[in-house]
């Protein structure tokens, strides 16, 4: 009799093991997925080398008190920039010597800015760009409680990232920037478009990928939870 007991408990063990660890790793492909992709990025799929584009420029909110509700950018020195619309934000844009070198977005008093847990998208439109293959465009992002953080510390050789990475663009080798702006005019939206495309795909995968994680972790948890139960219903019978 303890025999049968005791193989029937070893036969729960290796159903309800097996379940918990499904679990854990169903819980830890969600948490895996929010976690990634923290720093503020930026893109520009239509910008080439000395020409004109749309940049995005997507800020999570790293703080778990305070939205974030203001975030200005360093640009290398643009004759024209003009940031897109936003609700419940008003932009500034600074010129030095005819040059746009700086973009402003503030959050309006009572608007919620980006709040904490969330990312927002701040674009803006503009050029010539540097002819040169890799843009750096530094971040200062502020929060509602005071705290900033400035995203733009430089990459070192080595490749290691730094605490705080300057968020850069990568541009392709182009034609002669008053074509390009010509060219880029008409595309503004679409540009944008594709750009909050790539983002929301990214975000739906990672959601997608979490939610398998915790159904494979569910089903884990309720035959392990059954297995217990036979097994006990099965003793009292022989008991």
């Amino acid at each position: 009799m303890k025999k049968l007991v005791s193989s029937r408990a070893t036969v729960a063990r290796r159903l309800v093991l097996p379940a918990a660890a499904a679990a854990v790793v169903g819980v830890s492909s969600l948490t895996g997925a929010g976690a990634a992709s923290a720093h503020v990025s930026a893109n520009a799929p239509t910008v080439t080398q000395g020409g004109y584009g749309v940049v995005n420029l997507v800020v999570p909110n790293e703080s778990e008190v305070a939205p974030t509700t203001s975030i200005r950018v360093t640009l290398p020195g643009l004759k024209s920039a003009r940031p897109e619309v936003m609700a419940g934000w008003k932009t500034v844009v600074t010129k030095k010597d005819d040059l746009v070198t700086e973009i402003t977005w503030t959050a309006d008093p009572g608007s919620p800015g980006v709040p904490v847990g969330q990312f927002g998208q701040f674009s803006f439109s503009g050029g010539p760009f540097p002819e040169q293959e890799i843009v750096t465009l530094p971040t200062l992002q502020t929060y509602a409680d005071g705290e900033k953080s400035d995203w733009n510390q430089p990459t070192p050789a080595d490749g290691t990232e730094p605490e705080k990475p300057a968020p850069t663009i990568t541009l392709a080798a182009g034609g002669d920037g008053h074509g390009a702006h010509h060219a880029a005019a008409p595309e503004t939206s679409t540009s944008m478009s594709q750009a909050s495309l790539s983002t929301d795909s990214e975000d739906s995968a990672a959601r997608w990928l979490g939610g398998i994680g915790l159904v494979v972790g569910a089903l884990g948890t309720v035959f392990g939870v059954a297995a217990l139960m036979v097994v006990r219903r099965n003793g009292r019978r022989d008991a």
